[in-house]
């Protein structure tokens, strides 16, 4: 084929494709003019064609400035495929040795290389900077640009440099590309490239082929996802999880439960990284478990589910990650796992950074808390907060849409904010006003003076989350705004303006109730197991145990443990040490007689056992627990030891709980005796032994809220630890 005349010639010869997509025309075109351009389109919409086709037909070579390897190695495969050159596209970073740098250098000079991917690291090393400086240089291609920003959710100050090595490398039309930027990002992205001028191209955010989903996050999420995966086998799919630890141990999870998954992450060699990226493009695995390092560039069209474990830090990220799935427009299914918890985690990390990072942090945390927590169309919710209108209530296509909840009126409600912005001079975020509103007297309230407002405790019968509803619905409905410049300050339209002067009916959802105990099957109304005339039997068989060993009920075996095996039919003692809860301690101690009923009620009943859906876990080889135990059987003080292991003492008592609930048995007198006094250890202690529950919010009560919530934690840790192990 003879090298092609036009645009749509070259778009056939190079890439084989009969039309442009969306504004991709526009964009070449305003390149190949040598103009700046801005180019905000969602993940799946075509970016790379935009600086892929006009370098390849323009004189030079266009430096693409990306974020990851995986992602340049990815695309310089990709141009490989479609050219008879093999030199056509090159990388420079940290994983290439000497020889193959002046291999890539003499490519370049020679005119061959039509496009050169680097990170920004690479482009501010001093040899890398005087090389380019002879080298011509047809564009800069800056991608995955909301790196840029201080509010974009990957944080990057190497890529606040970029302007300054382009000056001294030598000027040359910028494109800047990214598929997740609000109005904050978008000027900050322009202003630190110097390309205030730049044509701005910007795609709809609305992707509709995927379904979006917020479950709450429970102690048997694990089970929940295997579940999810097994009723969706062949299917590909990511599961996004924060931190690197918790994604070994849910892929070791998923591993022993004969799911095709691997784990992918910084800290793991590049060459494991990269040839696990390869086995999900090639389909020997089906699920990959990563932190956010993986996807960002993967050329894999048919992932068709997306589950985040996390919640992540910004809707920015969600959006980036949630665009993963159904990229060649078919089914792609984003469930994100969700509790407060998580939030507060989250927000706990920030402390020790710069103040102002800290609040661009929570702010951040706070819109995606206000998305995960609301009853309203998600779709909506997302393309509002990039600065698009969705105007159908109803999308069809994510959980809020299909189980609608009933619409009350917030008319008087909404007037009362409105109200409330107006007589704090519109100079306050979201948190303020509902402090202001509810009448708390906060330190900064009182400060301002505006406990003398008429508006203050107006709203006090009002509850929070329905306080947060209406603000967010009434951003949504166009009566509030933020403020772009001063993120999170509220103001009021013209349209709130004229709601004041004379109010309509305003009809909202409430909020969705994410309670922290939601796995607490004690507080449901009902246990949610297979097998009910199983579940009622064993939880008779072990007030029986109870008695006979004299302890109370849950330390033989916690409810979410009779509801597992009144789900999963363990009929021996390893298959009871898959239950939630149960280790080997507690299965050798109480196991044979539970595992002896079960037996004998499949038997009875002709019960095909789900041996498919049972839960397998893996040993967890975690160190922070080994240190823990030893440090414990060291007597070293659990401050100490908390601190050693990097977590909160919060976490530390999650951990020994999880230690003594599986049947470990550890001493923490030394301890208890330093912090406590006898008779309050013999209070707390007593409460345990005649207690129905072990619930702490009951403990709370109960005790009258003379001891805190680690103080009875702590004493139920050595309650659990003596009686039941």
């Amino acid at each position: 084929m003879k090298k092609p005349a036009t645009l749509q010639e070259a778009l056939k010869y190079y890439f084989g494709f009969d039309t442009f997509k969306g504004e991709q025309e526009a964009i070449i075109r305003n390149l190949l003019e040598k103009k700046d351009t801005f180019v905000l389109m969602p993940t799946g919409g075509g970016k790379s064609l935009c600086y892929q086709l006009p370098a390849l037909l323009m004189e030079g070579t266009a430096i693409v400035i990306s974020p990851l390897i995986a992602l340049m190695k990815n695309q310089v495969d990709a141009i490989k495929y479609i050219s008879e050159e093999d030199n056509i596209a090159h990388f420079i970073n940290s994983s290439l040795g000497k020889a193959s740098i002046e291999q890539v250098k003499s490519d370049i000079v020679s005119g061959k290389t039509k496009l050169l991917y680097v990170a920004p690291e690479s482009l501010t090393k001093e040899e890398n900077v005087e090389f380019l400086k002879s080298v011509k240089i047809s564009f800069y291609a800056v991608d995955e640009a909301h790196c840029i920003s201080e509010w974009g959710h990957d944080f990057r100050p190497e890529y606040r440099r970029i302007r300054p090595i382009i000056q001294e490398i030598g000027n040359a039309p910028v494109i800047a590309l990214t598929a997740t930027a609000t109005d904050k990002v978008r000027g900050d992205i322009k202003k630190n490239l110097g390309i205030s001028d730049a044509t701005e191209f910007k795609s709809s955010f609305n992707r509709p082929n995927l379904y979006y989903e917020v479950r709450p996050k429970t102690k048997d999420i694990d089970k929940e996802i295997i579940k999810y995966i097994k009723q969706n086998t062949g299917k590909s799919g990511i599961i996004y999880c924060l931190s690197r630890k918790k994604v070994e141990e849910l892929a070791g999870v998923l591993k022993a439960n004969d799911i095709r998954a691997a784990a992918y992450h910084a800290g793991m060699d590049s060459s494991v990284r990269s040839s696990t990226q390869d086995d999900f493009i090639m389909e020997r695995i089906d699920v990959i478990v990563a932190t956010i390092a993986f996807g960002m560039g993967i050329d894999k069209p048919d992932v068709r589910f997306v589950i985040h474990y996390d919640i992540p830090k910004s809707l920015e990220g969600y959006y980036q990650e949630t665009g993963r799935a159904g990229r060649d427009g078919g089914e792609g299914n984003c469930i994100a796992f969700y509790t407060n918890k998580d939030l507060q985690k989250l927000e706990k990390f920030m402390e020790g950074k710069p103040v102002a990072e800290q609040d661009i942090g929570r702010q951040l945390l706070r819109e995606t808390s206000a998305y995960c927590e609301s009853s309203v169309c998600r779709r909506k919710l997302l393309l509002h907060y990039f600065g698009e209108t969705y105007e159908p209530d109803n999308c069809g296509n994510c959980d809020n849409c299909l189980h609608p909840k009933k619409k009350i009126d917030g008319s008087e409600n909404l007037l009362l904010a409105l109200k409330a912005i107006v007589a704090v001079k519109e100079n306050f975020k979201i948190d303020y006003l509902i402090d202001l509103l509810k009448g708390n007297e906060t330190e900064l309230i009182l400060a301002h003076k505006h406990d003398k407002l008429e508006e203050f405790g107006a709203g006090a019968d009002v509850e929070e989350k329905m306080w947060n509803a209406i603000f967010h619905q009434g951003q949504l409905a166009g009566y509030i705004e933020k403020d772009v410049d001063n993120y999170g300050l509220l103001k009021i339209t013209k349209l709130g303006k004229k709601f004041i002067k004379k109010p309509i009916s305003f009809m909202i959802v409430e909020d969705n109730d994410f309670d922290e105990e939601v796995d607490d099957s004690s507080e449901q109304g009902g246990t949610g197991v297979a097998d009910e005339e199983l579940y009622s039997m064993l939880l008779d068989l072990r007030r029986k145990v109870a008695k006979k060993h004299d302890v109370p009920p849950y330390v033989v075996f916690q409810d979410s443990s009779l509801e597992a095996m009144a789900t999963l039919y363990p009929i021996n003692t390893d298959e009871l040490q898959n239950i939630p809860g149960v280790g080997a301690g507690k299965a050798k101690r109480y196991g044979k007689e539970f595992c002896d009923l079960i037996k004998k009620h499949c038997e009875e009943n002709e019960i095909i056992r789900p041996t498919d859906m049972r839960v397998r876990t893996v040993a967890n080889k975690s160190k922070a627990k080994v240190n823990i135990i030893q440090s414990i059987d060291r007597k070293i003080d659990l401050e100490e030891v908390a601190k050693a292991n990097g977590m909160g003492f919060d976490e530390l008592l999650d951990e020994l709980e999880a230690i003594v609930y599986s049947g470990t048995k550890i001493d923490i007198d030394y301890f208890v005796e330093d912090v406590l006094d006898e008779d309050s250890v013999d209070e707390i202690y007593s409460y345990f032994r005649t207690s129905e529950t072990d619930n702490i919010d009951k403990a709370e009560k109960t005790l009258e809220g003379d001891y805190s919530e680690e103080e009875i934690r702590l004493i139920r840790v050595k309650f659990i630890s003596e009686m039941a192990n």
